[in-house]
């Protein structure tokens, strides 16, 4: 991991400090389902990638991949509801103020990576949890043939696979992690230069 100095803006406020925000007040919710909390599968996402020897970009899209689900306000239990969050889209969206491509696109595509490995891998779909298949049957399912074309075209598909990957690892009930904190350095060291006011 890279340490860095801190990064702030122009205005002397920590571009990061909104995206901590999130993980404080709302990382102990329910993780689709699954027997963890949304912070703890970032934890072990972004320490699965760590350990893997990602580099930061992709060791912070995997902390941040799941930001979405903290930003849309839909109950813990919306797929059961049969509602897709976006998620994906909303953290990306919500991360290219202070990340670059690098960070941001996996994040993009890592929901477009299941429905990629589901239609690429022929064991894929019975490794996943049941949450995971239900979110993929909202999501629109295996890819088809043209749409792994066009997955494959991005420019992050190949790191996008890679967080899904970890993502599908990363639920894991009472798995130890570092905290939040041991990751900061990692997302200060992907961060766009500051914003002037």
């Amino acid at each position: 991991m890279t340490t860095t100095a801190t990064v702030r803006r122009d205005d002397g406020s920590d571009p990061l400090a909104p995206v901590i925000g999130l993980f404080v007040e709302y990382g102990d919710s329910e993780y689709g389902g699954e027997a963890v909390t949304q912070l703890e599968h970032a934890l072990q996402t972004a320490t699965l990638g760590a350990a893997a020897g990602a580099p930061d970009s992709l060791v912070a899209a995997a902390l941040l991949h799941d930001l979405g689900h903290l930003l849309h306000g839909l109950p813990d239990d919306a797929p059961d509801r049969g509602l897709d969050d976006h998620h994906e889209q909303l953290a990306a969206r919500r991360l290219a103020r202070i990340f670059g491509p690098d960070v941001c696109d996996p994040i993009r595509l890592h929901v477009a990576a299941k429905r990629y490995l589901t239609a690429v891998e022929p064991d894929y779909l019975a490794r996943l949890s049941a949450p995971s298949r239900t979110s993929l049957a909202l999501q629109g399912g295996p890819m088809s043939a043209a749409e792994v074309t066009a997955f494959e075209a991005e420019p992050h598909w190949r790191e996008a696979v890679q967080l899904r990957r970890w993502d599908d690892e990363a639920k894991v009930a009472g798995l130890e992690t570092p905290p939040l904190a041991a990751f900061t350095d990692v997302l200060r060291a992907c961060l766009r230069e500051p914003m002037q006011r």
